[in-house]
């Protein structure tokens, strides 16, 4: 059975509720899910019920679902790339920071050049790439859940910061653990325990 036009419209309006962007995996899912429906009508099945079948065949876990594996598919060598770009630095500036705390323990020359390279390495270049990348990866996640990632990242910096601050004996330190600590405090532990609490509810 071919479907009329006012039934493509139907496919393609549950296609676009489901908030799938991306135009070119939108038609093809439009099309795909035609096809099934077209196959299923033939088997003697009402429009309604062949076109839940094929939702539920073509995306178990949800339209969106499919949006976000196609996403992390096409990008897949790029965010391989990164993540181990960003993993090694991880690495690094954490062995550096260890070097160096054990260095001016034992008061070894180089102790303090070790750990404030490494400390400056991890809040300056780690933090924000592990930032981006959650962020990325929560496109699709509540604003809730943006709002912690960014919220966390930011506070995280900003005590961070003030740490260097007090290292390096420059002015505002103290302003800046201050203004870390009240945004960790009154901005990221609601957004986390809000989203636990969504999590728990749901």
């Amino acid at each position: 059975m071919k479907l009329s036009d006012d039934l493509i419209d139907i496919i393609r309006v549950r296609v676009m509720e489901a908030d799938v962007t991306t135009r070119t995996l939108r038609d093809d899912v439009v099309d795909h899910i035609c096809c099934v429906v077209e196959f299923k009508i033939g088997e003697g099945k009402s429009f309604k019920e062949a076109l839940d079948e094929a939702l539920l065949e073509v995306a178990p876990n949800g339209l969106d679902d499919l949006q976000r594996k196609t996403f992390i598919l096409l990008r897949s060598p790029k965010i391989i790339l990164m993540k181990k770009v960003m993993y090694s630095i991880g690495l690094i500036t954490a062995v550096l920071v260890s070097l160096g705390w054990l260095f001016t323990t034992l008061r070894w020359p180089g102790g303090r050049e070790l750990f404030n390279y490494g400390f400056l390495g991890f809040l300056w270049v780690f933090i924000p790439m592990i930032a981006i990348d959650r962020y990325r990866n929560s496109f699709r996640k509540a604003f809730a859940e943006k709002l912690r990632i960014v919220f966390g990242s930011v506070s995280g910096f900003i005590v961070g910061l003030s740490l260097v601050f007090k290292l390096l004996h420059l002015q505002g330190a103290d302003i800046l653990l201050v203004a870390g600590m009240l945004m960790f405090t009154f901005c990221f532990l609601p957004a986390l325990f809000f989203n636990m609490y969504k999590k728990a509810s749901a």
